[in-house]
């Protein structure tokens, strides 16, 4: 048992945020693949029957249902995280992630098997999403409960870079196969990506299995300071955070997932861009956003996470709607400076900090639970449906401007709910960041 409490190389902070960076890189690769697949392939092939806009609607309602199953995976893996370790949870939400994207690759389309296709389909998106329900809290906590004092900002970006990171791989991996005739592409080549993650996964779990347990839990259980239902624990000491959570991440995953994936449908039928040009640009704006997460999630360290998430769902709002008069021009230029501006720049600030400024709002005892279960709850309001609420805001009214309306309110409530977090502001805030770390540290001791 040394490796859970021993200081060596398996658990300096480089070395666990980059364990974590990797695996939550290939637990989005595995998710985000399904959103590019439901905006290109799966209204012909599972829902071949339906109008293509019903065929879009029905694509993106099963990638919304994902979400759904959040929560439980966030209650579950919270608990357990919470009571048995974090480590331990992380290495069953990787295994959990990979065979269902894998088993996804392999499954008849409706000309084969007819309504059994959509719903498999749908039971495999379910055991996705339980499992990212669990993923991103367990490895944000072992980033953030690893770093060193005055840099948690910047070792909890490494989590969050996962999803642009995971992203860029799965914008790659369809982007080949987009290049082979679209019959064979709808025949077998959509089918490549999901069945590489099981040889992500694999790399992935050799990583995870060497890093050591985070000094937080490790301490927490040798003070014998776990509770018995931390998910009823964390609802009894910090229900307002787990809401106030769940409202500040609101803009930041319904951008993402509207970016990710209505955009890709959007573009390519509606403003008619090149499919390959439009995964491109989804592509240079996850590198984009992986270059900046650090940057931004130092800069909190020195002028407040608070201060720095507000920021970015503040540049979140402004830019949505020059960002679709780009797109709207149906230049590729444009597209690529839109997605850019939106993913890679805008919401960098935001993301960059999410990790350290969620995980750090909860004590140690219930963390896992009171972070995953606030960052799940807002994925059911926003994320979840946020590309079929963007599909049907189009067609009841003809214009994008709808849909900028949409994003803009989700702004706003964002801004209203980091504003709302415990803490103070800018300098402020980053001594009581230095004050909470030196608490922490000594009730560890």
């Amino acid at each position: 048992m040394s490796t859970t409490t021993s200081p060596g190389r398996s658990g300096t902070p480089a070395r666990v945020a980059a364990a974590s960076l990797i695996g939550t890189t290939i637990e989005y690769y595995d998710f985000f693949i399904y959103g590019t697949a439901a905006a290109l392939v799966f209204p012909k092939l599972f829902f071949p029957e339906a109008t293509p806009l019903l065929g879009s609607l029905l694509a993106f309602a099963t990638f919304g249902v994902g979400f759904l199953a959040r929560p439980l995976g966030g209650i579950v893996f919270g608990h357990f995280g919470d009571r048995v370790g974090r480590k331990k949870m992380l290495v069953i939400s990787l295994v959990g992630m990979g065979a269902s994207t894998f088993l996804m690759g392999l499954l008849p389309g409706y000309a084969q098997i007819g309504l059994a296709a959509p719903i498999l389909l749908t039971v495999l998106r379910l055991v996705q999403g339980f499992m990212v329900g669990g993923e991103w809290g367990g490895a944000t906590l072992m980033a953030v409960e690893h770093a060193p004092r005055g840099k948690k900002g910047f070792y909890g970006a490494f989590p969050q870079m996962g999803a642009p990171a995971g992203t860029s791989l799965a914008t790659v991996a369809f982007l080949l196969m987009a290049l082979l005739p679209n019959d064979q592409f709808l025949a077998w080549g959509w089918r490549i990506p999901f069945l590489i993650s099981a040889l992500l996964v694999a790399v992935g779990l050799v990583i995870r299995l060497t890093i050591a347990e985070s000094p937080a839990f490790a301490a927490a259980r040798q003070k014998q300071d776990l509770v018995r239902v931390p998910i009823a624990a964390a609802f009894r000491k910090h229900p307002k955070e787990i809401f106030l959570v769940a409202g500040t991440y609101l803009s930041q995953g319904v951008f993402a997932y509207i970016t990710m994936s209505y955009l890709v449908s959007y573009a390519t039928a509606s403003v008619k861009i090149d499919r390959v040009a439009v995964l491109l640009s989804v592509f240079a704006a996850g590198l984009v956003a992986v270059v900046l997460y650090p940057v931004f999630g130092a800069l909190s360290d020195k002028w407040g996470r608070k201060t720095m998430y507000f920021l970015g769902a503040t540049a979140m709002g402004a830019v949505i709607w020059p960002a679709f008069m780009l797109i709207n021009t149906g230049s590729v230029l444009n597209f690529l400076v839109a997605v850019v501006l939106v993913f890679g720049v805008a919401m960098a600030p935001a993301a960059g900090v999410t990790g350290s400024l969620f995980a750090l709002v909860f004590s140690p005892e219930v963390r896992y639970s009171g972070a995953s279960v606030g960052y799940t709850i807002s994925q059911i309001a926003g994320s979840a449906f946020a590309p079929m609420i963007a599909t049907a805001l189009l067609a009841s009214t003809g214009t994008s401007d709808s849909i900028v309306v949409y994003m803009v309110i989700v702004s706003v409530i964002s801004m209203v709910s980091v504003a709302l977090l415990p803490g103070g502001w800018g300098r402020r805030e980053v001594g009581q960041q230095a004050q909470a770390e030196e608490a922490s540290r000594a009730a560890a001791i």
